[in-house]
Order: structure tokens, then sequence, then C-alpha cells
């Protein structure tokens, strides 16, 4: 069987808008939220960690829901076309409450934003799985992920083009050209993409392709057949390097997202950069990160995960280190950046794989949920911490701090013992892509 990629790059204009929408919100929103409402940092951070925490209770439950939906136009893109329409809606709602300097409206539509994004967010993201063949999904997650790292570059040119300098830009033209893109985006999924009709396909291929070559190829029931049988204890020894992994999960997303959440205010401040410059370190950040995978993936073949991720973390500590020292920008930061995305590539290529390792005795799913809890605990905790500090202490304590938990991340890596099975080389250039967001 072959991936239908015509039909996988379209399944991932889900994900491209929520990308670009993710971009926007991450780098924006804050200083919405400082320059017109004068909101300190720590609270800035608070609300920033917000997506986070509706996170933790929207994404399983709209996607449970989407489990068990049955309508004509499928399972997933009811919620879809429904959340990518309502997040649009109060998408363009929000630049007006900026400019009218009206708090109230712009924290509820703010709220109201975030939950039609959490509407449609699970339910995107498993279309893909819904609409191709297990063996194939690896090609189709690779495909999926670089769809996403386009719009996520999308957001950060027109951040470039139309973020005008001042202290209180319009913002309006940036908002406008996001809600566009979602709207092309989606409304071309929607319409190319029958869901009811390409599952029935989809699975009449597959019985095919069983039948013709007399293989099982894994299905609904047998993962339910599977999943009905006894799962082996995790071993003590390999549940310490879970435990070490875990945290070290932790650790770098609490450094990474720190720098990520800050960034455009910690520029304004320190290196005083206008409008949108700041978007330039991290377009090369991203661009670094997309072009590395194949390599990385060929490293990670040849000295395995760990030393991989370690390598990563290192290279990532001593770009933070180094920007402790850069009191205003010069162009060789973006240097900097650029090894900051290949160091992060790294790690993320690399660390869920071993997660699934160490669990294939006992349970995949739980410990993949396990997972997302350690990296969105993270995200939740370290705007808070991370603001509290740039407020409270200095917008320079933006580094050392990264720093400081990226070392740690480090050090607890040297505790992890298993999981360190060398991936098989990729096949193909998209399967070196094929990364958990």
């Amino acid at each position: 069987m072959k991936l239908n990629y015509r039909r996988t790059f379209l399944i991932g204009l889900a994900f491209l808008s929520i990308c670009a929408f993710w971009q926007m919100y991450d780098n924006i929103i804050p200083l919405i939220l400082q320059n017109t409402f004068g909101i300190g940092e720590t609270v800035t951070g608070a609300i920033m960690a917000a997506d986070n925490v509706l996170a933790l209770f929207l994404l399983p439950v709209f996607g449970a829901i989407s489990d068990r939906v049955d309508t004509k136009f499928g399972k997933r893109m009811p919620f879809i076309a429904g959340g990518t329409v309502l997040a649009v809606i109060f998408l363009m709602i929000l630049p007006a409450a900026d400019r009218s300097e009206n708090l109230i409206l712009f924290v509820v539509t703010l709220f109201a934003l975030l939950v039609s994004m959490g509407l449609y967010r699970s339910p995107a993201v498993a279309l893909m799985p819904d609409l191709t063949p297990n063996k194939l999904r690896s090609k189709g997650n690779a495909v999926i992920n670089l769809m996403g790292a386009v719009g996520g570059v999308y957001t950060l040119i027109m951040i470039k083009l139309l973020v005008g300098k001042g202290e209180r830009p319009d913002y309006t033209p940036l908002f406008v050209s996001v809600a566009a893109l979602m709207v092309i985006a989606v409304g071309i999924l929607v319409i190319t993409i029958q869901e009811k009709k390409v599952k029935t396909k989809v699975d009449a291929e597959v019985k095919a392709y069983e039948e013709k070559a007399g293989v099982v190829v894994e299905t609904e029931d047998t993962v339910e057949k599977e999943e009905e049988e006894p799962k082996a204890a995790m071993p003590k020894e390999v549940k310490r390097s879970m435990i070490f992994l875990l945290a070290s999960i932790f650790l770098w997303f609490t450094a990474y997202n720190a720098v990520s959440t800050a960034f455009s205010r910690y520029t304004k401040v320190v290196w005083k950069l206008e409008g949108g410059g700041f978007a330039d370190c991290l377009m090369v950040a991203t661009v670094a990160a997309i072009l590395s995978y194949i390599p990385i993936g060929n490293i990670s073949s040849k000295i395995g995960r760990k030393k991989t991720i370690m390598g990563g973390v290192v290279l990532m500590s001593v770009c933070y280190f180094a920007a402790i020292f850069a009191g205003t920008y010069h162009p060789l930061i973006n240097i900097a950046f650029a090894a900051i995305g290949v160091g992060w590539a790294a790690i993320n290529v690399n660390s869920y794989p071993m997660i699934v390792e160490m669990s294939k005795e006992c349970d995949i799913g739980k410990f993949t949920g396990t997972y997302y809890t350690f990296s969105m605990t993270a995200q939740i905790f370290t705007p808070v911490l991370s603001g509290f500090l740039l407020e409270n202490v200095s917008y320079r304590t933006l580094f050392p701090y990264a720093f400081i938990f990226s070392v740690l991340a480090f050090c607890t890596m040297t505790q992890v013992q298993h999981g360190d099975a060398r991936p098989d080389k990729k096949k193909s250039v998209l399967e070196n892509f094929d990364v958990d967001d």
C-alpha cells in the first residue's frame, strides 16, 4: 500500500490553520496585554498559560466526543468546520477590543477563542489516522507536521510584514491575514475531503490489500483485542528511567516555552526591536528545525536517541548562555537561534519514541498521555514563574532562567538508561519529519 500524498496534504490543512493561529497567539497576545492594558508580567504569564490549562480538559473531552459522533459529514468534520468558524469570529473581535482598550471584552473574547480552538484541535489531529491505513500513518504524520510548520512560518512572515512600529501598532491586518488563512485552509479541506466517503474507500483498500497479500492489517478490532490482553508490569529499573525522562521533558519544556512566550516582549525591552522585528529569530529557528530533521534522523540511527537528545540539550544550553550577554540585537543572534531550532528538533524527534520504547510491554496509550501531561504542565507552570521574574526582578532573567532549566534537563537525562533503541533508518525523506507536536 502507498500513502495518498494529495489526500494527506489536504487533511493537513486543518493542522496548518491551528499552527498559524498559535504562532500568532504566543507572540502577539502578550504584547497586547502589556502595551494596551498595562498588565504585569506575572498576570500576563498566567493568562498565557490558560490555553494549556484549558487544553488539559478540552482536548480529551472533544476528542472523545468526536469519536462517538456520526453525521453525514463524518465524525471530525463538524468539529473542524464549526470550531474554525467560531474561532475566526472571536479572532476578529480581538483587535477591536484592543483598539477600544476594552479589557473585559478582550478577556471574554480570548476565553471564547481558546475554547473554540480546543473544540477542533483533537478532531483535526485525529482525522489523519482515521483516513490513513495503520502502516502508513508514520508517513502521514510527517506530512501533517510539515503542514503545521508551513502555517507557523506563514504567521511569522505576516508578523514581519504587517506589524508596524510603535508602542501600540494596529494588529488588525495581521489578525485578518491569519483568519483568512484559517478560512481558506479549512474551506479547501471541507470541499475536497468527504470524510465518510474517504473512510469507506480506505477501509475497502485495506481489505483488498489483506486479501491479496494474505496478511492481517491492524484495525480497530485488532487493537481492541490487544488491549484486552493483560499488560506486563514495567520493571523497576525501566520505571526509574521513565521517571527521569518525564522529569527531563518537563524541564526542557519549562526552558523552551519561557523563551518562546516572552521573546516578543524581551526583544522590545532589552534589544529595543520595534514592530515585528522579533519574528526574524523565530523564523530562523523554525526553518532550521525543519531542515535538521533529516540529518538528526541519520545521527540518531547511528549514535542512539539518548545521545542525540543530550546533544540537543547541550546545544540549546550553550545558546541560552550566550544570549545572556547579548545586550542588543545583532544579526549573529540568528545563528544562535538556528542552533536552538536544531537542538529542539533533536529533542522532539527522539523523546517520544523513547517513551514508547520503554512502555511497549505495558500500556503505551497511558504513557503517551503521561508524556503530554508533563509537557503541558511545564507550559502552564513556566509562563507564570518566568513572568514573575521578568516583572519583579529583570527582563534579563529570561535566558539565565532557560539556561538553568536546560542544564537540569541534561542532568536528569544522564539517569535515563532505557528506551535508547536505535531507530531504523527512514525509507523516505518525509518520514524524518514524523515527530509529535
